[in-house]
């Protein structure tokens, strides 16, 4: 906050307060026309609207005149000298963003920008949870250069870090991906990869050939850590499991462990119910192994 300038006291390279700089945008940018509105957006009583809008008006920065449809109204819009004001604040503004964003790369870049494009939404929830993909996220299908790669090198580093997953289970993820893209043409199989620029957030697989009788298998389930609670994982999900029921699959099979919380959340918020556990060792380290099912339709 410090580095923004909102400890200061001027705001945006000006000697007014936050709610003064918030309002000459706000006119400028044709937000609100009239005090009251401009209560209601501020937050604030009618005397400090009042008063502020007294302070801009002698200042020579806003032209305050009668509503002519409503008499008990004050119709409010910037000066030349108000719009001069809010020429120098957009420019500051730029000037601060700038300095910040040009030492990063265009996808760190666009994830600054999804993640504040998801902060504004949630903050306007008024605390309701935040389950829709973020705009500018671009979701693929089918292969895509790259794509073996960054899905096993995402399953290796969360589940060595998490759970000690070694060489074994690395080179089983990458693999049976590999072998599993030589099949990617059937239309029974497919892939759904989200990306922002180049960076791979989070991808999917359906396939269904390896089970037969009309058993579709999920398989290399992934979210980039860098992109969790962006509802990214809940929006591959939707798409596996209506690829699924488009391509009349009698059932679709997933194979998980024991403590993967967050996963099997979005697996029985999309109908899967655990079938069966137990010991094993598929993927090099012992885990209680789960089996969970969705019926076609669920």
């Amino acid at each position: 906050m410090r580095e923004l300038g909102f400890m200061q006291k001027g705001l945006a390279g000006t000697e007014l307060s936050p709610s003064a700089v918030h309002t000459i945008i706000e006119l400028g940018y044709g937000t609100v026309a009239n005090a009251s509105d401009l209560g209601s957006l501020l937050h604030l009583e009618k005397s400090s609207v009042s008063r502020l809008v007294q302070k801009l008006e002698n200042d020579g920065l806003i032209e305050v005149r009668p509503d002519p449809i409503d008499k008990r109204s004050r119709v409010l819009s910037l000066t030349q000298n108000g719009q001069n004001l809010l020429d120098e604040v957009e420019g500051f503004a730029r000037r601060q963003l700038h300095s910040a964003l040009d030492v990063l790369s265009a996808t760190d870049v666009s994830q600054i920008e999804s993640g504040l494009i998801l902060f504004a939404k949630s903050l306007s929830t008024r605390g309701e949870r935040v389950t829709d993909a973020v705009p500018g996220v671009e979701v693929q299908e089918g292969y895509r250069s790259g794509v073996i790669g960054s899905v096993a090198q995402l399953h290796a580093t969360f589940y060595s870090k998490h759970y000690e997953f070694g060489a074994i289970f690395e080179r089983k993820v990458a693999s049976e991906m590999s072998e599993f893209m030589g099949r990617i043409d059937n239309p029974l199989n497919t892939t759904f990869s989200a990306y922002v620029g180049d960076e791979l957030l989070g991808s999917v697989s359906l396939d269904g050939e390896d089970l037969g009788d009309r058993v579709s298998h999920l398989r290399w389930f992934i979210v980039n850590p860098r992109a969790q609670g962006m509802g990214i994982g809940n929006l591959l999900i939707d798409k596996a499991t209506a690829f699924a029921d488009d391509n009349a699959f009698d059932s679709t099979r997933l194979w998980t462990f024991k403590g993967l919380d967050a996963a099997r959340h979005l697996y029985e918020k999309h109908s899967f119910t655990l079938a069966n556990e137990t010991p094993g060792m598929q993927w090099g380290t012992e885990v209680i192994e789960q089996e969970f099912v969705r019926q076609r339709g669920a």
